[in-house]
């Protein structure tokens, strides 16, 4: 089937994150045309896996694919390319911060790229499109079938929440604290084709979606279905989108370490579990297991959003409670990684921020927010 073809081998992972670039202050800078299009060019580590983002300010990295994933390569590759972000910055005057949202970026203060790809969602999508001053991470686990991928992003879903709730980052947006643990997820989810999806069938489903929205002018091109997981037909991956961004690289390489092992699971899981035939007579879709309603997945989601690491959820049978810890010891068991151990036992990102505004100031929390090179 066109689009398949990608979907070639299981397990890879590669990891894509989105960073501000800021001013000796640590507040948001108009880098871009420096950074990206400048004379000068970047480090050979990232010289080809440079973008920039929706505002002048915002800039990508991606690791290269890392083929054989183990706990050491990961934290390797991602320090090796931060590094050589924040020296290119540096060779131009700039920093580079991490977070879900920068707590500095005031969005009508900011300039916009001039990327007529983002000149186009703007004038299409209006307000939500120009305030989304959003940073987030991208973790890419390649699998080497399409109808698997596809399966896999279904059962994944219900991870998300738990997921956001150990790496929330983003309790101010435009100056403010919002309330909420992760206020970049509120903000992003103001966009069309975002949050939890709906579930697919088949990669067929998928493929018939995708050019329903295309051939009707939903969307302009692919990428512009943002959801929190998605079958990647360009990389042959499940790309999980949910996390917000961080300065602590040790919190993106524990992520990427749960999402690798997790993916990897389920497509171990796909042969013993695909079931085309309803559920059992007197069990509902809602909890046997292939299709927890969505409205529930966003319950759980907006308990992560607004709580963090306090956040409850809804369990996989649509009804008991699950605690946060309760789901890290379950998934540390079922998985053997620590990985989610080691962000519940830190100190979120939400909760430092809050603490560093309110102890030492803003400007504090700025400079802490700095990505070490």
């Amino acid at each position: 089937m066109e689009g398949s073809a990608s979907f070639t081998r299981t397990g890879s992972l590669g990891v894509e994150e989105e960073f501000y670039v800021v001013d000796d202050a640590g507040r948001p800078a108009s880098g871009i045309d420096d950074l990206v299009y400048g004379d000068r060019e970047p480090p050979a580590r990232v010289a080809d896996r440079l973008a920039h983002e929706l505002f002048a300010c915002t800039i990508e990295t991606q690791t290269p694919t890392i083929e054989t994933p183990t706990p050491d390569r990961i934290g390797e590759e991602i320090r090796t390319t931060r590094t050589a972000l924040v020296d290119h910055a540096a060779a131009d005057g700039y920093q580079i911060a991490g977070a879900g949202l920068h707590p500095a970026a005031r969005w009508r203060e900011l300039d916009h790229a001039e990327k007529p790809r983002y000149r186009s969602q703007l004038d299409r999508i209006q307000y939500p499109q120009h305030r989304n001053t959003t940073a987030g991470v991208h973790v890419h686990v390649g699998v080497d079938d399409a109808d698997k991928a596809v399966w896999i992003a279904n059962h994944a879903r219900w991870f998300l929440g738990p997921l956001l709730a150990l790496c929330v980052n983003s309790p101010f947006w435009n100056g403010y604290d919002t309330g909420l643990a992760s206020a970049r997820a509120t903000i992003f989810e103001g966009l069309p084709n975002t949050g939890v999806p709906t579930r697919f069938d088949d990669f067929a489903d998928f493929r018939r979606f995708e050019r329903r929205m295309l051939e009707t002018d939903r969307v302009r091109d692919r990428g512009e279905l943002w959801f929190d997981v998605r079958p990647h037909r360009e990389h042959g991956t499940v790309e999980v989108r949910v996390p917000d961004g961080q300065s602590d690289p040790d919190v993106v390489a524990a992520v990427a370490e749960y999402v690798h092992a997790l993916v990897v699971d389920l497509a171990e899981r796909y042969a013993d579990e695909t079931n085309p035939s309803p559920p059992p007579a007197g069990v509902s879709v809602a909890n046997d297991g292939r299709g927890l309603r969505r409205e529930l997945l966003d319950a759980n989601k907006w308990f992560a959003t607004r709580y963090g690491h306090d956040a409850d959820f809804l369990d996989r049978d649509g009804e008991t409670v699950l605690t946060l810890p309760d789901h890290v010891e379950r998934e540390t068991d079922r998985l053997g990684t620590d990985a989610l151990v080691r962000l519940l036992e830190r100190e979120s990102g939400t909760a430092r921020q809050r603490r560093l505004a309110e102890e030492a100031g803003f400007n504090t929390l700025c400079r802490d927010l700095l990505v070490d090179g």
